[in-house]
């Protein structure tokens, strides 16, 4: 797997000339939320589709 900095100098090198700011810094902020995303499931912190589905109905 790359490294965080890897990964972002990736992102942005992929990025057109006249990309902007935010969409430099959204691309990083969606790195984060994956990265972050698949460390939860790793460590049991996901629900299953059932769980999510009654926790919906009860919204």
């Amino acid at each position: 797997m790359e490294t965080l900095r890897e990964e972002a100098i990736h992102v942005i090198s992929k990025l057109p000339d006249s990309a902007s700011i935010d969409d430099i810094m959204y691309r990083l902020y969606v790195i984060d939320k994956v990265r972050k995303g698949r460390e939860a499931i790793k460590q049991g912190g996901s629900i299953s589709t059932e769980e999510l589905a009654r926790e919906m109905d009860s919204w």
